[in-house]
């Protein structure tokens, strides 16, 4: 599948190990929830890159302690109409101040990647029509925005000029 990242296509250099897999040395892997819930111990000693996928319905102040071990976060978005991928990308940014990658997988819609983006993903899983379609062109549908968010783009607000 291909990732979008950095505003370009780019290869994925992780694997994403199943609940049963043998931890490779060395090498950036991917795990549950389910497996990092029950092997944290285990898997905190990887000597690699670690990265979470994290199911949409699990609170991420479950984890608040161990965020910081993880250079990926994969977050959940299971349809286009569940928007709880949303909230836990705000709270990872701006809560926890998670810094590593952030990353959108499932139902990933071009009219959605700016709102993602504008949450604190940086990385979509996305299908080969994206790539077709330009879906990298979204990130720039808008310029100007409302409201503060975790991409770090100017808002209205902090822009104004007020006279004294």
């Amino acid at each position: 599948m291909p990732l979008l990242k950095d505003g370009r296509v780019v290869s994925d250099l992780w694997r994403h190990l199943e609940d049963g897999d043998a931890l490779p040395p060395a090498e950036p892997v991917t795990v549950s929830w389910k497996r990092w819930s029950s092997e944290r111990d285990a898997l905190a000693a990887h000597d690699g890159p670690l990265g979470l996928r994290l199911p949409n319905d699990v609170p991420v102040t479950s984890f608040a302690g161990d965020a910081a071990r993880f250079d990926l976060i994969v977050l959940s978005f299971p349809s286009f109409t569940d928007g709880r991928a949303y909230s836990q990308a705000r709270l990872l940014r701006g809560r926890l101040r998670f810094r590593g990658e952030l990353r959108a997988s499932g139902n990933v819609l071009r009219d959605q990647l700016l709102f993602m983006r504008r949450c604190g993903i940086d990385a979509f899983e996305v299908s080969e029509r994206a790539i077709t379609e330009n879906w990298l062109a979204a990130l720039r549908d808008f310029d100007i925005f409302y409201q503060p968010a975790e991409d770090g783009r100017p808002w209205i607000a902090s822009q104004r000029q007020y006279a004294l």
